[in-house]
């Protein structure tokens, strides 16, 4: 797929998202990545094999005290080769770039990975 309809179907996916959702997002830099970088699939804890679809960096919003300002925005990273090789055809790359969104979000609000399995966005 092209990299301009990747970036169009993470478009699609954060204007998916209910108004007063995305009103709660701050300092968030949404990026497409093709590949996830060694560092990060150490970040993620997939050194030794694994699929990573999608990370985020940063605070999460819980986290971040009062002296939380001034600092660079955080980063959520959506892998597009990756999300490509688990999927046969646009629809499901439609929809696995909208699950990892909202999983990567997830993270940013402070939800942890079991939580985001239980929720259906693991």
């Amino acid at each position: 797929m092209e990299r301009t309809r990747f970036r169009e179907l993470v478009r699609e996916a954060l204007a998916s998202l209910p108004p007063g959702l995305l009103a709660r997002v701050r300092n968030v830099e949404i990026l497409v990545e093709r590949r996830p970088t060694a560092h990060d699939r150490k970040q993620a804890g997939l050194e030794g094999g694994g699929t990573l679809l999608g990370l985020y960096h940063g605070v999460p919003l819980p986290d971040r005290g009062e002296n939380y300002n001034l600092v660079p925005p955080d980063t959520i990273s959506i892998y597009q080769e990756p999300i490509e090789s688990i999927c046969a055809n646009e629809a499901d790359v439609r929809e696995q770039v909208r699950t990892t969104v909202l999983h990567e979000l997830g993270h940013y609000f402070g939800i942890d990975d079991e939580r985001l399995h239980e929720l259906g966005m693991g």
